[in-house]
Parts: structure tokens; sequence; C-alpha cells
């Protein structure tokens, strides 16, 4: 029984919650919740040590309980690092977050998705319905697909689950008809949890969230963080990380870090620019 405790704690401790700061200086790293929060520490830790390790720069893991926590402590300037796709409307890229990678992932897509054997086959027969959405901040998952539903005049009642998992698993608890989805999370759902989805309706693509960094990062902290998640996947023990990691998640197992740019990341900042006021 200790040792569970023991183990529990120190579980715990990794996800560096909200009124906590990382032990011996550091930097504290914030991916955007797509799983729920065991999942997202799951996926995360053991890539985020690999990257303290090799680079010799501390990082700590730091999630809210939903993606919106999350996204606050970004714009709070409470975080250093970030995986997300929340800071490219024109207020927030003031902020002055710089791009320096992304997953090696087919594009993403907005969805509204409905069980496979739903009689809704339509957006249409969505109007005045209860509709899940992982929460306000969700790009993809949120902004993209209720923009296309208020664009189309359909008035819907928005529910939010926290993140994706939770936004899904009201949809199969019968409490909302649609999910309103990010692409790739949607099927690695299906993959760990054997189900099916008709999908009402997808938007055109974008690329995966980015890896980013405050501008308040030492350069050369910066650019050994950066080359950590660069590399990973040429190291074998880097690769074999990834590999599991990916495995928990649903997603493919060579889903490793390339190099990016804030170019390319041109289609959210489009999306912005015609999307209906409340969504900007």
């Amino acid at each position: 029984m200790k040792k569970h405790l023991l183990a529990l704690a120190a579980f715990l401790l990794t996800l560096t919650p909200a009124w906590g700061q990382p032990a011996n200086g550091g930097y504290r790293f914030s991916p955007v919740n797509q799983f729920d929060i065991n999942l997202t520490a799951a996926y995360w830790n053991p890539i985020i040590q690999y990257v303290t390790d090799k680079s010799g720069v501390k990082l700590s893991l730091k999630i809210g309980r939903t993606s919106a926590d999350t996204t606050a402590y970004v714009l709070t300037q409470e975080v250093e690092f970030v995986f997300s796709n929340h800071l490219f409307s024109p207020e927030r890229e003031q902020l002055g977050w710089k791009v320096f990678g992304r997953r090696q992932m087919p594009a993403i897509q907005g969805q509204i998705v409905v069980p496979a054997d739903s009689p809704i086959t339509e957006l249409a027969q969505l109007k005045g319905e209860e509709v899940a959405f992982p929460g306000p901040e969700a790009f993809i998952a949120y902004k993209v697909p209720y923009a296309q539903l208020l664009n189309r005049g359909i008035d819907i009642k928005v529910v939010f689950g926290g993140n994706q998992n939770g936004a899904l698993a009201q949809l199969f608890a019968g409490k909302v008809k649609a999910v309103g989805g990010n692409s790739q999370l949607i099927e690695g759902y299906a993959k760990r949890e054997n189900r099916k989805f008709r999908v009402l309706w997808s938007s055109d693509p974008f690329h995966d969230l980015a890896l980013m960094v405050s501008g308040k990062v030492a350069e050369k902290d910066a650019q050994a963080v950066a080359q950590a998640f660069l590399n990973m996947h040429k190291d074998p023990k880097g690769r074999d990380i990834l590999h599991q990691t990916s495995q928990k998640v649903g997603l493919p197992i060579d889903a490793y870090f390339i190099p990016a740019s804030a170019a390319d990341y041109d289609s959210y900042r489009k999306f912005y620019q015609t999307a209906p006021p409340a969504l900007r």
C-alpha cells in the first residue's frame, strides 16, 4: 500500500498544478488538454522528461483541469513553453510567442460528428439541439465547427465537456446530439474506445498544434529545448518514447516533432479575418 501511495504522490507532482512552481528553477510547459487530465499527463510526462534530460533544461508539466484553464495560464504568462493553437488571433499574436515545431501528422480538420447509428444525417437537424464541444478556447474543435453552424443560421445549445474526451463521453451517454471535434482526436477516440462516427461536416485542413516558446526564455535554453524535441525521433530512446506515448492516446506511432514556423499557421489567421465576432 505504501508503495502505491508513493507512486501516486510522484505522479501528482509531475502534473505541476496551478498553485505549484517548478522545482529547482526551470521552465513550465503547457500543452492544450486534448485528452482527459490523466491521459494528457501519460502522453506528455515521458516526452518532457526526455527533453529535460537531453537538453539540460528543466521542464515541468503544467496543465489545468480543462483546456480553457490551461490556456489561462498561458495568457497570464505563467508558462514558458506551450503546445497550442490558441495563440494565433490578432490580439494574442502580440504576446510574442514564437513557433519552433509541430508534430509530423496529417492535417487536422474541425468536424461535427454523431454516432454512426444516429438518426441525424445533416447539420440542419441539429437546430435547437444540445451539441458538445471541448471548451471555449478549442480552435479546431469549437471555434471552427461552431462558426460553420452560426454561418448557416443553425442555432444550437452549446455544451462544454472540458476536453475532447469529455465532450464525446456526453455524446455516448445520450446527453447531447452531436459533438464538435478535432478529426485527429475523434479518430484516436474511435480506436481507443471502439466507437464509430458519422461525420456531418468537415472543415478545410489546418496544421497540427504548434510547439511555441515565450520571448522571455533565454535564447540558449530555447534552442536546446527545440533541438531536443526536433531530434527526439532520431535517437532510439526518444523514438521508443514517442512510439509508446502515441499508442496510449491513439496517434500513429511515427507522430514525431518537426521544425515549423509562423507561416505554417496562416490558415489560422485567415479564419479570424472572417469568423463571427463572438469567436474572434
